[in-house]
């Protein structure tokens, strides 16, 4: 489709070049049916335009931004210099071709006609020199607004001039836009939805429609009740291509803003939040844990490996924010992992979720387009250790072997029964890709941990009972989901979630007749019965019962393992 919209463009432009020498030629009759015919292809051209919207960025963004590392220390220099070294070091060669300036870039006053005014300190010769020299480089150049009234550094915000800010930001070269979400006249999910829809309609509009960056989450994700949150997370999928859903990841100057957390903290909270919303990704949009801190000073190069393989597992947007011409040959060494980015990169989009966790592991699988099973193991605890994970764990229980591709090391070898790896270090983590031996796995389960998104319960049964609990990562707390949307937690197969009368939920034998075994997972996070359409709840006093289905309440919004089928209704 994009190619077709540049063959009509150019024949537009071809067709606008040759009007005024026809004109004098064959009068100006010709002109107005010339006209029209621009009119008619203009027209197609749009329409297309906003067709292949949805394939804007089928995978998630690769680049660099300068937030994490200079903040508003930045210049003309260094996005020639981090390009520079970027095209030369093969980061762009593997796929990092976006570079996006963020906040203050600009003066703090407007120009009298409306328009941002750009610091001719900081760039001298102009963004649109700047663009032009970043595309002649092989990258696309990308750039910061804020939906408020000013930006979170006190800059002019783009409240109200959402028009004019589009049309410069365009005309400079730009073809990619992250929008903040500081200083909102009210603050309210209302307004935010009202103004981030407005700039998707604008820039689906522009003459080249630009990549989505929207933050309007991060200005809920830590309320008392959560509700807002999963509303604005509801509906950026729809006018965006990312979503920055949480805290700024931290600054390389951290001890002057956050003096008591680490750089593996804000990677550890970021990641505490992703693994919340997987239902809402898809190819296309990309729910965002914020950038890659690649040079951050506390960060051990294990640390760093493991940010790098838990970002790429969630196919989440891989955005370094660092000193590029000082990165070293082992940070460049993983950056570029070819098999690891691949992960990222893949095209059914999925997001990696909880298969367990103990306190000292996390185990998180996918699925990949063509088939494959990611197994990601992430050392939590604070000492080296080994770990296994069994097939029925990973999803795919009847696998009698399988090949096992360690994506670190980039060795294949064959597993029976259970992966097992050894020595995994304190933050470390092993990304293995699992492929059949011979045709296929046989059947693949969506399996893992089925939690309540806000108190971080995790569903688990014991004999023929279920209640809410803490994660020790049991079988009792690992759930299969079935095709027939039956649920069984792999301590017990043969049993199935049921829902009996007057809202009581335990176990019972698996029964395919049985209307109270069957349920749906809702977009909204629901997890409702086919039988009653009432919703599994976490009760105030902890019980597992059925109850009205609510508004994105507390008690009732849980993730549930990758490959669920979601349904938006």
């Amino acid at each position: 489709m994009p190619g077709v919209v540049n063959v009509i463009s150019h024949l537009c432009c071809s067709a606008c070049q040759s009007i005024s020498y026809i004109s004098n030629v064959i009068g100006s009759h010709f002109v107005v049916m010339a006209l029209s015919v621009m009119k008619w292809l203009v027209a197609i051209v749009a329409l297309l335009s906003q067709s292949s919207g949805a394939t804007l960025s089928p995978t998630p963004p690769m680049g660099f931004n300068n937030w994490a590392a200079f903040m508003c220390g930045l210049n003309e220099s260094l996005f020639v210099e981090t390009a520079q070294s970027m095209s030369k070091n093969g980061l762009l060669a593997a796929g990092y071709n976006r570079i996006n300036l963020d906040d203050c870039w600009s003066t703090f006053e407007r120009a009298p006609n409306g328009s941002m005014v750009v610091d001719s300190e900081k760039f001298p010769r102009g963004l649109p020199w700047l663009t032009g020299y970043l595309k002649s480089l092989g990258f696309t150049p990308g750039i910061y607004t804020d939906a408020g009234t000013k930006s979170c550094g006190g800059y002019p915000g783009a409240y109200g001039y959402e028009e004019t800010d589009a049309k410069d930001f365009s005309s400079w070269g730009f073809e990619y836009l992250k929008l903040d979400g500081c200083n909102m006249p009210t603050g309210t999910e209302k307004e935010y939805k009202e103004v981030y829809g407005k700039w998707n309609g604008i820039l689906s509009k522009l003459p080249k429609p630009m990549v989505f960056s929207e933050s309007a989450p991060a200005y809920f994700a830590e309320a008392a009740n959560l509700t807002d949150w999963y509303s604005v997370m509801g509906w950026v999928p729809e006018y965006g291509n990312l979503a920055r859903h949480s805290r700024d990841i931290v600054v390389f100057n951290s001890t002057l803003y956050w003096p008591d957390i680490t750089g593996w903290d804000s990677i550890m909270f970021n990641y505490g939040q992703e693994v919340r919303l997987a239902r809402y990704q898809k190819p296309g949009y990309f729910n965002d844990p914020d950038f890659l801190i690649v040079d951050h000073f506390d960060l051990s190069l294990d640390e760093k490996k493991s940010h790098f393989a838990i970002w790429s597992a969630f196919s989440a947007p891989l955005i370094i924010s660092a000193y590029i011409p000082d990165l070293s040959a082992a940070e460049l060494e993983y950056l570029t992992n070819k098999d690891i980015i691949a992960v990222d990169q893949d095209a059914l989009g999925l997001q990696s979720t909880l298969v367990s966790q103990d306190g000292n592991w996390d185990i998180l699988t996918k699925q990949l387009e063509n088939g494959d099973r990611l197994l990601t193991i992430v050392n939590v605890g604070s000492s080296t250790a080994s770990y296994s994970v069994s097939f029925e764990r990973i999803g795919i229980p009847d696998a009698k072997s399988v090949a096992v591709k360690d994506l670190w090391t980039g060795e294949t070898t064959m597993a029976w029964g259970k992966v097992t790896v050894s020595t995994i270090p304190s933050h470390g983590t092993a990304i293995f890709r699992l492929s059949p031996v011979g045709r296929s796995f046989g059947a693949i389960i969506p399996t893992g941990k089925v939690f309540n998104t806000f108190s971080l319960s995790t569903l688990s049964a014991t004999f023929r009972n279920v209640s809410w609990a803490n994660s020790t990562g049991d079988d009792g707390q690992i759930w299969q989901v079935k095709e027939d949307s039956r649920l069984s937690p792999i301590s017990n197969p043969s049993q199935c979630l049921t829902e009996f009368h007057m809202g009581e939920v335990g176990l019972s034998r698996c029964n395919r007749k049985f209307g109270g075994q069957q349920w749906e997972y809702l977009y909204s996070g629901n997890l409702r019965s086919l039988n009653s359409k009432e919703c599994l709840t976490e009760s105030a006093t902890g019980g597992v019962t059925m109850q009205k289905c609510l508004y994105l309440d507390n008690s009732q919004v849980f993730a549930l393992p990758s490959g669920v089928e979601v349904l938006k209704k």
